[in-house]
C-alpha cells in the first residue's frame, strides 16, 4: 500500500497549512478506496491540489467582474448591461449560471448557490450532492457546507467523483493529459498540475 511522502507533499503544496493532518487523512481514505498505487495517489493529489489552490480553497470563487462574466459565462450574460447587474455578486451569479441543470431548480430557487462547487474537486449541482450522499451516507443535500468545512468530507467527495468516473484507468496508463481533460474539460492549468506531479513523484 503506497504511503504519501510528507516531504514531497510539502514541496508540492507549500501553501497548505495542515500537511501532516491532510496526509494522514489521505492515507486512510485513499487506501480503502482503490486509489492505492504510487501513480494513482500522486495523480489524485496533483489534480486535487490544483483544483483547490494547493488545498487552501474548498469553495468555488464566483466573485466575477462584468468583463469576466462575459468571458467565462457568456451564454448567460449576453450583453454588458446584464453582466453589470450581476458583477461581484457571487450568490446571484451562481443562481443564474447553475439554474435548471445538474438537478438544480430555477434561478429563484437558490439551488445554484446552495449547491455551488465545494470540496477539493468542486462538487457542483444538486444531483451530484445527492449522488455523493447516497455513496457516502453523509447528508450533503441538507448540509452542503460539509464539503467545504470538513476536510474528511471534502476528500471523500473527491474520491466519489474519481471512482464514479473511473479515473484510475488514466493513472494506470500514465495518461496525465487524458486525466486532466476528464477532470477539467480541457487542459486549463496543465503546467501547474504537471509541476505538482513531478514534485510528488
Amino acid at each position: 500500500m503506497y504511503k504519501i511522502d510528507i516531504n514531497k507533499f510539502k514541496q508540492a503544496f507549500p501553501e497548505c497549512k495542515n500537511p501532516n493532518e491532510l496526509c494522514n487523512l489521505f492515507d486512510n481514505i485513499l487506501s480503502s478506496s482503490g486509489i492505492d498505487t504510487k501513480e494513482r495517489v500522486n495523480m489524485f493529489l496533483a489534480q486535487c491540489g490544483h483544483e483547490s489552490a494547493g488545498f487552501t480553497r474548498f469553495n468555488e470563487n464566483l466573485n466575477y467582474s462584468a468583463k469576466a462574466l462575459r468571458g467565462v459565462f457568456g451564454r448567460y450574460f449576453l450583453d454588458d448591461k446584464i453582466a453589470s447587474e450581476y458583477e461581484r455578486k457571487p450568490e446571484k451569479i451562481a443562481n443564474r449560471v447553475y439554474a435548471n441543470r445538474m438537478g438544480n431548480g430555477s434561478e429563484n430557487s437558490g439551488d445554484g448557490w446552495k449547491y455551488r462547487g465545494r470540496g477539493i474537486i468542486m462538487t457542483t449541482g444538486k444531483s451530484n450532492y445527492k449522488e455523493f450522499s447516497e455513496y457516502s451516507g453523509i447528508d450533503a443535500v441538507n448540509n452542503p457546507d460539509l464539503l467545504s468545512t470538513d476536510i474528511s468530507v471534502a476528500i471523500q467527495s473527491a474520491v466519489w467523483f474519481w471512482n464514479k468516473n473511473n479515473l484510475n484507468k488514466y493513472c494506470d496508463k500514465n495518461d496525465f493529459i487524458g486525466l486532466t481533460k476528464r477532470i477539467n474539460g480541457g487542459l486549463n492549468g496543465l503546467a501547474d498540475r504537471e509541476d505538482k506531479l513531478r514534485k510528488l513523484m
